[in-house]
C-alpha cells in the first residue's frame, strides 16, 4: 500500500493530465479511461518507491551498530542503500 492517499494520486493524476493538455503534448479523451491509467501508473510507481524505502531502512536497521535516523551517517547510507537497490531492481 501506498503512503500517498487515493485522493492524493487522484489529484497529481489530474495535474499530470491537466498539464500534458495545457502544453498541448497530448489529446486527452473525456472518457475516463486517461485519469484511470494515469492513477494506475502513479499508484505502481509510488507502490515502488515504498518497497524500496522500506528494503533501505530494513538493511539499515540490521547492521551491526546502531545508527541514528536523521544523523549524517543513517543519511548517506540511505542514499547508498537507495541506489543500490534502485539498480538491482532497474535490470
Amino acid at each position: 500500500m501506498s503512503r500517498l492517499s487515493e485522493s492524493r494520486i487522484s489529484h497529481l493524476a489530474h495535474l499530470v493530465l491537466e498539464s500534458l493538455t495545457k502544453s498541448k503534448l497530448a489529446e486527452i479523451p473525456a472518457d475516463g479511461r486517461p485519469l484511470s491509467e494515469t492513477k494506475k501508473i502513479l499508484q505502481e510507481f509510488f507502490h515502488f518507491e515504498d518497497q524500496l524505502d522500506d528494503a533501505v531502512r530494513q538493511k539499515i536497521s540490521t547492521l551491526s551498530r546502531h545508527v541514528p535516523p536523521g544523523s549524517r551517517e543513517w543519511d548517506v547510507l540511505y542514499r547508498k542503500y537507495y541506489e543500490e537497490e534502485s539498480r538491482k531492481h532497474r535490470r
